[in-house]
């Protein structure tokens, strides 16, 4: 029987950051929790914000999700909180314009059950020069692109009947 993964522990200066940048918390995420610093990049605050999750600092998640990033914070009673165990950036990709990005990243964690991944592709955007996330763009995983280069009605057939295609299996497609 397979065991699950150890839940991330609560961040701690010495230790490595939990977003998983290879950095110790304090020359990682622990200044931008902490307001020392803002975040350079959307990737940068993603990766505060995984820790955040991770510290159980609601405060910040509240600060820094922009329907709420200007209301006052009311700690929850009794906030669920999940075991988390990683974060994997896949991509970080410019908007439109230098304030908007998107960051493609899966979150996981574990319950008795085994890991979990929350696949996301997040929009971030940059307001009076904070970056603050906006919203789920695409929840789960990113849509499969082939790599095999399409076939026009008029070329060869693939299947080597010598036909055209769509004379051949254009219609089986």
């Amino acid at each position: 029987m397979a065991t699950s993964p150890t839940p991330l522990p609560a961040p701690q200066p010495g230790q490595p950051c939990p977003c998983g940048s290879g950095k110790n918390f304090e020359a990682c995420c622990q200044p931008v929790l902490t307001g020392a610093r803002l975040p350079a990049t959307a990737e940068e605050l993603m990766r505060s914000r995984f820790t955040a999750h991770v510290a159980h600092d609601f405060a910040y998640l509240h600060r820094t999700h922009q329907p709420t990033a200007r209301l006052p914070f009311a700690g929850e009673d009794d906030p669920s909180t999940l075991a988390w165990t990683r974060l994997v950036i896949h991509a970080h990709e410019p908007g439109q314009n230098p304030d908007t990005a998107y960051v493609d990243f899966t979150a996981f964690f574990a319950d008795e059950n085994g890991e979990h991944a929350i696949p996301e592709k997040s929009e971030f955007h940059r307001i009076d020069g904070r970056w603050l996330y906006t919203r789920a763009v695409r929840t789960g995983p990113a849509p499969i692109k082939s790599s095999a280069p399409k076939v026009g009605r008029n070329d060869p057939c693939p299947c080597g009947s010598g036909k055209k295609y769509k004379h051949c299996c254009l219609g089986k497609a």
